[in-house]
């Protein structure tokens, strides 16, 4: 059975499912699964709360699932939840109560999960559909944006990458002067930036469980790892499965000046093995500012710097599995460039049609400061920047 009867996942015709996730404090809950119980169907609700994508009318006696880390679930019925008139869920928190004795060490823990990683993911042969979006930011400001839906032929986190196919691309209007470009596609540094995929030694790092928390009917412990340079990671781990629920990764190398944050979350598939569902990050760092760009500062009586603050802000929603081998198809590009290079022809059709998530934070931050620059909105950037 797959997923989604196409590689991307088109709105007309389908029935919208949204709505908006609370605590019992009348907090938004972010970062929450939203799917279908049968099916690889399904999202993750933005950092207020809200979710939505589309099913079909043979998705109506399915059952869907509302679930976050900390909170016990809710399951109701896709023809209850279209009857809804008000589409607002509140999850309560789950209050863990297990026995310090009977508790593994933090580091135990670690490992039997990394040693259980395989049998947790989803790690045969699949196809994920993936909104890739990622902006370039030059001088603390977000100048350049671009959005892409990709096909990834992957094995899970226990394993890489086998290829990846960019089917749809568009791009802002490009306001950068350094044009900084990557050496690769980003999805690739999405990759090796994984710790669940990229390994790195268990050993290097203290390790400290923050607290117990709960999901997927399971208890978690939230263990963070921190190394000598001061960097760490965090992983949300079940403690009956051994399961990777979550990861966060923070690291900085002083002395080049260059910081990466990651979020990796992941979501069970209908034979309930973890696959990636929602992934954000940002790279900060600085570039050397070119003698044309001096010139050009110099002449409009502003201050010279030595260095100019540059970063990627990245973002991506797994939108689609395919586990069907027979119906999984790739042209594998592992061409090294950057990822605005790779330039499948526009089609503003899908575009239009494509069920996009609702907007983050995150998105309407970098999106803002773009608009901000000469007060174009983006969809007239994205009219005038991608037509053939």
């Amino acid at each position: 059975m797959v997923a989604f009867q196409s590689s991307f996942l088109f709105s007309q015709g389908l029935i919208k499912i949204e709505g908006v996730v609370f605590d019992q404090f009348d907090d938004p809950i972010p970062y929450t699964s939203v799917g279908m119980v049968k099916k690889n169907m399904g999202t993750s609700s933005t950092e207020e709360g809200s979710f939505s994508f589309y099913v079909t009318n043979n998705e109506l006696l399915d059952t869907l699932e509302i679930s976050s880390i900390g909170f016990e679930p809710i399951e109701i019925s896709v023809t209850d939840f279209i009857a809804l008139k008000q589409k607002r869920f509140v999850l309560i928190e789950k209050v863990t109560s297990l026995s310090e004795v009977l508790l593994e060490s933090p580091k135990g823990i670690v490992k039997k999960a990394f040693k259980k990683l395989k049998d947790n993911t989803v790690s045969k042969k699949h196809k994920l559909g993936i909104l890739y979006r990622r902006w370039s930011v030059e001088d603390n400001t977000c100048r350049f944006f671009i959005e892409q839906y990709i096909d990834v032929i992957d094995r899970g986190p226990s394993s890489f990458i086998n290829g990846f196919d960019v089917l749809h691309s568009r791009t802002s209007a490009d306001y950068r002067f350094l044009k900084n470009k990557q050496d690769r596609h980003a999805i690739e540094f999405m990759e090796l930036n994984n710790p669940m995929r990229s390994g790195f030694s268990i050993n290097q790092y203290s390790w400290k469980k923050l607290e117990n928390s709960f999901y997927e009917n399971e208890d978690v412990a939230v263990i963070k790892g921190t190394n000598k340079k001061g960097n760490y990671i965090t992983f949300y781990i079940g403690y009956d499965t051994f399961k990777i629920y979550k990861v966060e990764k923070n690291s900085t190398a002083i002395d080049i000046g260059k910081s990466l944050t990651a979020i990796y979350i992941y979501k069970n598939n209908r034979q309930n093995k973890l696959y990636l569902s929602y992934h954000k990050r940002q790279w900060d760092g600085s570039i050397k500012t070119p003698d044309q760009v001096k010139k050009a500062i110099a002449r409009t009586n502003k201050k010279v710097k030595e260095y100019i603050p540059v970063a990627y802000r990245h973002e991506a929603y797994v939108l689609s599995l395919e586990d069907n081998s027979k119906l999984i198809h790739s042209k594998k590009q592992y061409i090294r460039k950057d990822m605005s290079l790779f330039k499948p022809p526009y089609k503003q059709y899908f575009w239009n049609n494509l069920s996009l998530p609702p907007e983050t934070t995150f998105y309407k931050k970098n999106i803002g400061e773009l608009e901000g620059l000469f007060g174009v909105p983006v969809e007239t950037q994205f009219k005038y920047s991608n037509s053939n």
